[in-house]
């Protein structure tokens, strides 16, 4: 039996290695060397798995674009609307999607969900490289899967003995194993839990180390564009929240989503930030039920919170995630301070964003913000990152620090620039839309727009002085 090598790269100079060191000999950064997995030069028996051996059997010629020949391909709906918008209509076949998220945000939740759903159309092999098979099928009982495709309600009783599933399980962390039975059963789905578990017996490194993550995902990914199989990869975040691992990983893949949510609120969100089959920034959106995950058709509900009785300081937007236009409600609070520099704190409002707007206000409006504390929340904690929300930021905070009540049936939509102007902003026909459809009859927008909708007046302003002028009116 031929005997596995390996090499270590430079990740900063390229410099290769046949020993390890500290330091790369080359260019001399510290920790930059990274083991690869070399193919043994002798016999067949024992060499790398097929999907991890590189090179092609015979040399391609380049042809022009026209030439060639288009193959269609039927995205497979999930089950779940919100994940389908999320991927772009639906999964393509043969794509690699890798789904990242906290721990305990729902993210094996959501792909045994999704795998019951499609295993009632086709074969999906579910990988457990973190859990045991038992308690994979405790978790599946739990949501009550075992019914079907009906998944509707929570409460449906499970029904462990359903024959119709074409649900495989497999707990295991080796990659060669894997990859044999993937070859094998030829599923139209597979899910992999989680990719930092997985384990190269060629590789000495440890599982979730840098080198063990990039050749399990480059082996399945090969795999997957071979035989046609659509395959989601559970990865795991750092502290920061980003994804693990090399970032090799995101660029391998051909969706990157993040699953997150606040971990005290029942309500999760689905965020696209790669795709190469769809728009980019999309969102889902989930509640966490008893059942499971159930998902919400009406997401602007539930982050406008309780209109019945209106505080000063409360103002609402329409933010735009991707091609779904969400209204939000936001709220301020403005009170002397009792300390020497004021305090600033936000949820779901960039924090610098906030320190530009109060300035704004300072300098352009003259209102003194400068001695008071301030504090600036999204409803339901959804997190607002476009300039469009500024105007209405701007106007929560006037109207806290006024003690004024801003209309109910009011939005306001707009960029605030530096200069005190009120800025256009993208989508705004479609932002309007959406808040026709929820009742609200007046709008604040910046001038030059030309939109007229029925049942809505749409009040054109150039500067913020003007806009909080018509919204604090009455």
């Amino acid at each position: 039996m031929a005997k596995s090598r390996s090499m270590f790269t430079c990740n900063q100079c390229g410099a290769e290695s046949s020993q390890y060191y500290g330091r790369c000999p080359l260019c001399h950064s510290w920790n930059s060397l990274v083991e690869q997995a070399m193919a043994p030069k002798a016999s067949p028996v024992g060499r790398r798995p097929q999907a991890i051996q590189t090179g092609s059997p015979q040399p391609r010629q380049a042809v022009p674009l026209g030439a060639i020949q288009d193959h269609p391909q039927m995205r497979l709906p999930s089950g779940y609307g919100e994940l389908d918008r999320v991927l772009g209509g639906g999964i393509v076949p043969g794509s690699l999607v890798l789904l990242g998220g906290d721990p305990g945000i729902g993210k094996s939740t959501l792909l045994l969900q999704v795998a019951n759903q499609l295993a009632h159309r086709q074969p999906v092999l579910y990988v457990c490289a973190e859990e045991s098979g038992q308690q994979v099928k405790l978790r599946w009982q739990r949501l009550a899967l075992g019914s079907g495709a009906d998944q509707q309600a929570p409460g449906l009783e499970a029904h462990p003995g359903d024959q119709d599933s074409q649900l495989f399980l497999l707990p295991e962390i080796d990659l060669e194993t894997i990859l044999t039975e993937l070859e094998s059963l030829r599923p139209t789905v597979a899910i992999i839990d989680s990719i930092q578990a997985l384990y190269y017996a060629n590789l000495t490194s440890a599982p979730g180390s840098v080198a063990q993550v990039r050749e399990c995902t480059s082996a399945l990914m090969q795999l997957a564009k071979r035989s046609n199989i659509s395959l989601f990869i559970v990865g795991h975040v750092t502290k920061e929240g980003a994804i693990a691992g090399p970032k090799v990983l995101e660029h391998l893949v051909d969706t990157v989503l993040y699953f997150e949510g606040d971990r005290f609120a029942s309500h999760r969100l689905l965020r696209s930030v790669k795709n190469r089959f769809g728009a980019t920034h999309e969102l889902g959106v989930f509640e966490m039920v008893n059942q499971g995950l159930a998902e919400i058709t009406n997401p602007s509900a539930l982050f406008l919170g309780n209109r019945e009785e209106q505080v000063p300081g409360i103002a609402t937007i329409v933010a735009c995630e991707g091609t779904r236009p969400l209204v939000v409600e936001l709220q301020s609070l403005v009170s002397p301070t009792s300390y020497s520099s004021p305090r600033r704190s936000t949820t779901g409002i960039e924090f610098n964003r906030l320190l530009q707007i109060l300035a704004v206000l300072e300098k352009r409006v003259g209102i003194p913000l400068s001695k008071l504390d301030a504090y600036v929340a999204s409803a339901g904690g959804l997190m607002v990152a476009e300039p469009a929300a500024d105007l209405g930021v701007a106007i929560a905070v006037v109207a806290s620090f006024r003690d004024r009540l801003v209309d109910p049936e009011l939005v306001l939509i707009g960029e605030v620039g530096l200069g005190g102007q009120v800025r256009p902003v993208s989508q705004m026909e479609l932002r309007l839309k959406e808040a026709v459809k929820l009742g609200f009859r007046r709008a604040i927008v910046p001038k030059g727009q030309g939109l007229q909708l029925e049942g809505l007046e749409i009040v054109e302003v150039t500067r913020v002085v003007d806009a909080i002028a018509q919204a604090l009116a009455s």
